[in-house]
């Protein structure tokens, strides 16, 4: 099994484990990957809608790996028993529907259990889960496909929230690194926010102006 490179740096962050989960897993790709090459003994991919999960279980008997890989229809981590896995990605969704898995898992609030977590959307929301839910963040690192930038988390339960500003919620752990792709995630990252710097100011001149229009017609009124 070949990943792409956003597969590729969620699989790099994966630890050997004996179960690891995929939770959205679509063609099942990743869990194929890891047993395929030692790092998981077995796994489990799930996803909330039985078309995914059909395409996955068509990739894994392609494989062989029907005793290994177990195809689960789950709602997140609604359907996995507590302490199951140790082992768990969420790959490919949005960061406030992860933050949603998150917290309706207490279960996952323990230092033995690893998220590795890949949003499309809304990673600062996401992060801002994760701290106000004691998770702590050892490290993250950027992706590109297809000339699109992606950011993948590594976190643990550490037992207390962490203290954290705007900021950190932003860029992350990327400015710990020194790869040319975290480089390019947080220029991408500064245009973004330039850009709604600029908005804000041509709408604070625009409201300048009908404030100046709306003062000159009060000389008219009766």
């Amino acid at each position: 099994m070949r990943l792409d490179e956003r597969l590729t740096a969620v699989a790099n962050m994966v630890r050997q484990c004996d179960v690891f989960a995929d939770i959205g897993t679509d063609h099942a790709y990743l869990p194929i990957y890891l047993v395929e090459n030692g790092i998981a003994k077995r796994a489990i991919a799930s996803d909330l809608r039985k078309g995914p999960l059909n395409n996955g279980r068509e990739t894994v008997n392609e494989h062989g790996l029907q005793d290994k890989i177990e195809l689960r229809l789950s709602n997140g981590l609604d359907n996995f028993e507590p302490y199951e896995v140790t082992e768990i990605a969420v790959a490919g969704m949005g960061g406030l529907l992860i933050s949603e898995f998150i917290e309706r898992a207490n279960w996952i609030k323990n230092p033995d259990t690893h998220l590795i977590l890949q949003p499309m959307t809304h990673s600062e929301e996401l992060r801002k889960t994760l701290y106000d839910n004691g998770f702590y963040i050892d490290r993250e690192c950027a992706a590109s496909v297809g000339g699109k930038l992606y950011v993948v988390i590594s976190a643990f339960h550490g037992g207390k929230k962490r203290e954290y500003d705007e900021i950190d919620l932003i860029v992350g752990k990327l400015p710990q690194n020194n790869d040319e792709l975290s480089k390019e995630y947080l220029c991408h990252l500064y245009d973004r926010y330039n850009k709604k710097l600029g908005a804000l100011e041509d709408a604070h001149k625009e409201c300048e102006l009908l404030r100046n229009i709306v003062t000159e017609l009060r000389k008219w009124q009766r």
